[in-house]
């Protein structure tokens, strides 16, 4: 694994940067959040993401994609992560449009990838039920009727399902919830008659949804793969988004820091800067060590889902647990640097802390991971 970027990369990264830095501050995501806007995002900005070539990254060229890889996307997810970026970049690309690169058909890839490279198309996952990540845990029913199926059920904490224009349904024909055979993976558009899609909102001021199916009908072409073995699509996608979306943590674990940092070197109290007090220079040491040890495993999981290393499962687990801590520690300490006004909504502070939380339980916490971990490796 190299730990240092190629120019190319470091190039493409620092373009992110300016990027977000100048169409999308903090600010924004304030904006977004006080105007309770209709979409939690900016329409507008995803398509200049997409026009940048964001929405296709790791798209092969045929579907109109740049045939780079996670790495490089993952670097695009940190600067996001750096200023709380709102997009559906996640959910669309990484998470729904992942389905159908790992398992569709070249019809369903031709239709589905094209569309979201372009940022034409908006998707989502609808996997989860319950309030913890169980990818396996899926009691959602597709039933075979009039030549295609019928599925029933419900899905919770569905990323940006409320804008979704398709939904790539995780329902089981056979077996039963827990059951790693008889998952199915289906296509859905957002419209079609059984499909109830709830908008909620989560403190970070990000978008989820509920999506209930009561009796939902699709053809058998918008089965995603094999019929029961979801499963061997669902397990590759899953890993690359927990790189993805360990980049975007380190991100704003580290610009937390920094903010910390720079609150400590100009803040006085006592007639000096805060920042020379022994007990703080000792927590930011802390911080810092805590973050290269992050940097380090966030680029040994992307560098090995790019190189289809066979260790990805255990290094996606390993990168989501270490960052999971991570931004946890970051974001409380640095709260605390700023003191009193930490929590109040008057410093961005809290927001970080607040989007944190939410990364944290975004496809598995720490245990989970710990647990995944420990089962990959024979325990």
């Amino acid at each position: 694994m190299a730990l240092v970027l190629t120019e190319e990369q470091e190039l493409l990264q620092q373009t992110a940067r300016e990027f977000v830095k100048e169409k999308s501050p903090v600010t924004e995501l304030r904006r977004l959040r006080d105007s309770s806007d209709a979409t939690g995002f900016d329409g507008a900005l995803w398509k200049e993401m997409a026009e940048l070539g964001w929405a296709s990254v790791v798209y092969p060229e045929e579907f109109g994609g740049m045939d780079m890889g996670y790495m490089e996307l993952g670097l695009i997810f940190e600067e996001c992560g750096r200023s709380l970026v709102a997009q559906p970049l996640l959910a669309t690309v990484v998470l729904g449009g992942g389905c159908v690169l790992e398992g569709g058909n070249e019809t369903q890839k031709k239709d589905v990838l094209t569309a979201v490279a372009g940022g034409e198309r908006l998707l989502s996952l609808a996997l989860q039920e319950g309030p913890h990540h169980a990818p396996l845990a899926v009691a959602t029913r597709a039933e075979e009727a009039d030549g295609g199926y019928r599925i029933t059920g419900n899905k919770t904490f569905v990323l940006d399902g409320h804008v979704a224009e398709q939904l790539v349904v995780v329902a089981r024909t056979s077996g039963e919830p827990g059951d790693r055979d008889g998952l199915t993976l289906f296509l859905v558009d957002a419209g079609t008659p059984g499909v109830e899609v709830s908008r909620t909102q989560s403190m970070d001021g990000r978008n989820t949804a509920n999506v209930n199916l009561s009796g939902a009908q699709v053809e058998r072409s918008a089965v995603i793969g094999e019929v029961g073995a979801g499963a061997d699509i669902l397990d590759p996608v899953l890993d690359r988004a927990l790189a993805v979306i360990s980049a975007e943590m380190f991100g704003t674990a580290s610009e937390a820091f920094d903010r910390a940092l720079e609150y400590l070197k100009t803040r006085e109290q006592f007639g000096v800067v805060i920042g020379s007090f022994q007990g703080l220079k000792h927590r930011a040491a802390d911080m810092f060590v805590e973050l290269e040890l992050s940097r380090s495993i966030v680029f040994d999981a992307l560098s090995a889902v790019d190189a289809g290393a066979g260790d990805v499962p255990s290094l996606a687990s390993c990168a989501k647990a270490r960052l999971n801590d991570t931004v946890f520690q970051v974001g409380n300490e640095a709260v605390q640097m700023f003191g009193g006004i930490g929590v109040t909504d008057e410093e961005d502070i809290g927001l970080f802390m607040k989007r944190s939380r939410v990364l944290q339980a975004t496809l598995g916490n720490s245990s989970y991971h710990r647990d995944r971990f420990a089962a990959l490796q024979g325990f």
